[in-house]
């Protein structure tokens, strides 16, 4: 239970200010896509090495960067859009992944990889999260800037700055690095979960990326804590009992949230009316 808050503690801090950027991209269902891209490299390091962290993690890396790469090439150099390239890449990928840990392994193994076990993490896994998680912080601490812009005006940011394929290219890598973290904890299916809800949250509840970026993490790592928690209480799978925790914050947030809520507009209007 300890490594596992440690788990969650270093995913917030690392995965989740990633979803604050992809939803401020308006790019999440882009992470859910790179989420299930990386299980086929992470089935074929669990073929070569079995419950290998390395050969996992660095399997995982490789597909999700191939995805990300092969779509954009095919987006710049056809007509289709990458949205489209991008869901077509990964849903191969995820076919050849669950093809692979289906036909080579047991059933056990292939819940391990799609909803990990975040109960069992060790202590290589909780150093490799972590690092991810510093490296992670590090660089948007020092792209924060090439960032923002590419979410507000990224043509803007070609034409002033040589640095916008960096942050482009950059923060792809970033997201597959946190989802590859994200999947030793939480499996490919639900990695994506603990980056994307708190992120989404967060935009009731402020409109400064600063505090949406403090908002997000405390919220993450608060569902980490309270799904813990209840799956021990309750007897429940501690994956899934995270990720649902953190969809209450959600549910939450759209009602009770002080901005752009059903509520809100509904004030608004009586306001106006008034």
């Amino acid at each position: 239970m300890r490594r596992a808050l440690v788990g969650c503690l270093a995913l917030s801090l690392g995965a989740t200010p990633i979803g604050v950027f992809l939803t401020l991209r308006r790019m999440s269902l882009t992470g859910d896509a790179m989420a299930h891209a990386i299980l086929p490299g992470a089935a074929i390091g669990y073929l070569i090495s079995g419950l290998s962290l390395g050969a996992m993690t660095l399997g995982g890396i490789a597909a999700g960067l191939a995805v990300a790469i092969l779509s954009g090439l095919v987006a710049r150099n056809t007509v289709a859009r990458e949205d489209a390239s991008l869901a077509a890449f990964y849903l191969i990928s995820l076919a050849i992944g669950v093809l692979i840990v289906s036909t080579r392994g047991s059933n056990v193994d292939l819940l391990h990889v799609l909803f990990g076990t975040v109960l069992a993490l060790d202590d290589n896994a909780i150093y490799l999260i972590s690092g991810i998680a510093t490296f992670t912080l590090l660089t948007l601490a020092v792209f924060y800037r090439p960032l923002i812009m590419e979410c507000v005006d990224p043509g803007f940011l070609r034409s002033v700055s040589p640095l916008s394929p960096v942050a482009h290219y950059g923060f792809l890598v970033l997201t597959v690095l946190n989802l590859v973290g994200g999947f030793h904890a939480l499996g490919t299916l639900m990695s994506v979960g603990i980056m994307i809800l708190p992120a989404a949250a967060a935009r009731f509840w402020a409109r400064d990326t600063t505090m949406l970026l403090i908002i997000s993490s405390v919220a993450a790592f608060l569902s980490g804590a309270v799904g813990l928690l209840l799956s021990y209480h309750l007897s429940l799978p501690s994956g899934p009992a995270i990720i649902l925790t953190a969809g209450l914050f959600y549910v939450l947030s759209l009602c009770l949230g002080i901005y752009s809520t059903p509520m809100t507009r509904l004030r608004e209007k009586r306001h106006l009316e008034a």
